[in-house]
């Protein structure tokens, strides 16, 4: 395994063991709905229960063996992520490092779905009445990792090669 894939398996890992880290810390002190203000009338500390997919989605619902789909589908993504992330060039740097955040942030985020049948979210930013969905670690590594993946397919980063005329 080269170098840069070592980086990447060691940016997953540490992705996954700080978002179950401060997880076992909410979890420890903060009841289902508590909430604890960072920031008066911006930013809250607030423990809801996710069992739906990303952005809530589907929370609402409920049928038979939701916790096993849910569960299965992220395991499909996670699993189509780590192959597409082997396929990457060393030169792809970027994408490189966002999928490592990616596979770090689904992997933290699968973790709490099997073990718990949810995922704890906590970090709530508003405004007035105007309100974020309420996200955790492994939700802020993956926006970040889209972010990177975004930048390297827009060129960030690269050398560009002359040509002669």
């Amino acid at each position: 395994m080269g170098s840069g894939r070592k980086l990447q398996v060691l940016l997953a890992g540490t992705v996954v063991v700080l978002d179950q880290l401060v997880k076992g810390m909410v979890r420890s002190r903060l009841e289902l709905f508590d909430s604890t203000t960072v920031i008066p009338g911006v930013l809250s500390l607030t423990r809801v229960h996710n069992s739906g997919a990303a952005f809530g989605l589907l929370n609402a619902a409920s049928f038979p063996y939701k916790t096993l789909v849910v569960g299965l589908i992220a395991t499909a993504a996670l699993s189509g992520l780590a192959v597409y992330a082997a396929t990457l060039d060393e030169r792809q740097r970027l994408s490189r490092l966002g999928l490592a955040l990616i596979i770090g942030g689904a992997a933290g985020n699968l973790i709490d779905r099997v073990v718990y049948g949810y995922v704890l979210d906590f970090v709530d930013a508003y405004y007035a009445n105007w309100h974020f969905w309420a996200f955790n670690v492994a939700d802020a590594a993956i926006t970040v990792g889209v972010g990177l993946m975004i930048l390297d397919i827009l060129g960030v980063g690269r050398q560009r090669v002359s040509r002669a005329v």
